[in-house]
């Protein structure tokens, strides 16, 4: 799967939770470069400010294939260049599996996105597979969003309302998005029935408020009226005058 992908210029990300005791992304790495395909491995030395300068270094030095563990770039990382996705390994958590699929499906991205689930045939993996297909299903149940491919189309024991809510949903076409809606009742409108702009009613002018003039207006060149001037008061003598204090 890595060298049909290479094939077509797209770089791989594969997910491994076993990295102590069995560190399977390094075996992977091995298996990669014995195979003739530059690999690299993600590790938690990398502190987390510091992962996408490590993924643009090792994308300069042709590296086709990332591994990793899943919670290292589940939150915070848009890995548009990769966009084909590999579990090897799954764990149990519902949260970190629907955050590091969506890695590489971001905004600005052009090119198909595939995630793929590996496992062995009769042993603990495939049910581990199952619950984690029933645990998704049944928390996308929750924001009512049902779907029947993916790891969703391995669980065949979801309960009664579950697996009616996705009969409707998928196949009878019931609970249709806003938009959908929208566009139905665009359509089914007649054309006549759209309201004709009207003119907008005028707005009545403010009451105008005349003030008489006591003096004439001033014109340019010409030269300033006479003004009769004003008696001035005399004040009271000081002998008259009340102290302050």
């Amino acid at each position: 799967m890595v060298q049909s992908e290479a094939k077509n210029r797209r770089a791989v990300q594969i997910y491994a939770t076993y990295t102590q005791k069995r560190d399977v992304t390094r075996r992977l790495e091995s298996v990669l470069n014995a195979a003739g395909i530059k690999a690299a491995v993600l590790t938690t030395q990398t502190p987390p400010e510091d992962r996408e300068a490590w993924y643009e270094r090792q994308l300069k030095a042709g590296v086709q294939a990332f591994i990793g563990h899943p919670r290292l770039v589940q939150t915070g990382l848009d890995l548009i260049f990769c966009p084909a996705i590999i579990w090897y390994q799954t764990g149990y958590s519902t949260f970190t599996l629907r955050q590091a699929s969506r890695r590489s499906w971001r905004i600005g991205q052009t090119r198909p996105v595939t995630v793929r689930f590996l496992c062995y045939e009769n042993t603990a993996q495939v049910g581990c597979l199952r619950l984690m297909g029933r645990k998704l299903l049944v928390s996308m149940a929750i924001e009512g969003k049902f779907s029947d491919s993916g790891l969703q189309a391995m669980d065949d024991g979801a309960d009664v309302l579950t697996t009616l809510a996705r009969e409707l949903v998928m196949h009878q076409g019931v609970g249709q998005s806003a938009d959908e809606v929208w566009r139905a009742l665009q359509v089914q409108q007649p054309q006549s029935q759209t309201p004709e702009p009207t003119a907008p009613e005028p707005v009545p002018e403010p009451p105008r408020i005349f003030v008489p003039r006591s003096v004439s207006s001033l014109v340019f060149g010409q030269d300033v009226p006479a003004v009769a001037a004003r008696r001035r008061v005399a004040s009271a003598p000081p002998s008259d005058q009340l102290p302050l204090f």
